[in-house]
């Protein structure tokens, strides 16, 4: 999240987008930015697990991160490719990972208009429902199931988008940590079973990310540098000014 956070900076500062690919490791949890970890979360339980967490630089609500593909998006306000306003800046990012998932046999689709928010039962009054509990215009699901969760934080002179794909069910261990009673945790549980669907059936549980890294940079064209990181990150950075348009399914 660090380093998500410093690639916003760097946008602020007037640097090229950047798209970063990665996936944890070890799994672990993050929360929105606007969200308070000793509410949403049972800490005893996450430390004596040995889970990590933390909080994102951008806005949204509690992730598991494991089995799954993430990526982040920084971009100067003005660019003239990847600038623009939040409802684009959001449809052109989600477009982007919609057409290479899409390249790679997942037969996934674009979020046309708000969804439900399916709520937390059971809760203790203020902690909020797992992200992949509900879909929102833009995000991409397979059929009638949440695939991808995103979300972004905007400053005066740049914006940051967050995304998870998920590859299997290990998002689902978010119940375990809630700060739930033991029966509503079982019940966030098959609600995000319900909810959620995932790539596996196309892409199998474990993906290399450098396939995810591979069919972005075929989708973003030659006007991207890539880094492959020692680390696992893939870096995309975007030049040029010329035009880019996705069909939104």
């Amino acid at each position: 999240m660090r380093r998500d956070a410093a690639l916003l900076a760097a946008a602020e500062r007037g640097a090229a987008p950047v798209l970063r690919a990665f996936a944890f490791s070890p799994p672990g949890i993050t929360l929105g930015m606007n969200q308070t970890p000793a509410r949403e979360l049972d800490l005893g339980r996450c430390a004596a697990d040995g889970v990590g967490w933390a909080l994102r630089p951008t806005g949204g609500r509690a992730i598991f991160h494991a089995q799954e593909w993430t990526y982040a998006l920084a971009v100067p306000r003005d660019h003239p490719v990847w600038g623009g306003s939040s409802e684009d800046a959001y449809g052109r990012a989600s477009a982007l990972v919609l057409r290479a998932l899409v390249r790679l046999g997942v037969p996934a689709t674009q979020v046309p208009r708000r969804g439900g928010d399916a709520g937390t039962p059971g809760g203790r009054g203020s902690t909020a429902a797992p992200c992949f509990a509900s879909t929102a215009r833009h995000e991409l699901v397979v059929g009638e199931c949440k695939l991808v969760g995103s979300a972004q934080r905007r400053t005066a002179r740049a914006y940051l988008q967050q995304g998870s794909i998920l590859l299997g069910d290990g998002h689902l261990r978010i119940a375990d940590y809630l700060s739930l009673a033991a029966d509503a945790r079982e019940r966030v549980r098959e609600a995000l079973r319900r909810a959620a669907g995932t790539a596996a059936p196309w892409l199998g549980s474990t993906p290399p990310l450098e396939r995810f890294a591979d069919a972005l940079q075929a989708e973003i064209g030659p006007r991207s540098t890539r880094v492959d990181g020692a680390s696992g990150a893939f870096l995309l950075t975007v030049s040029g000014t010329g035009s880019y348009t996705a069909p939104v399914a």
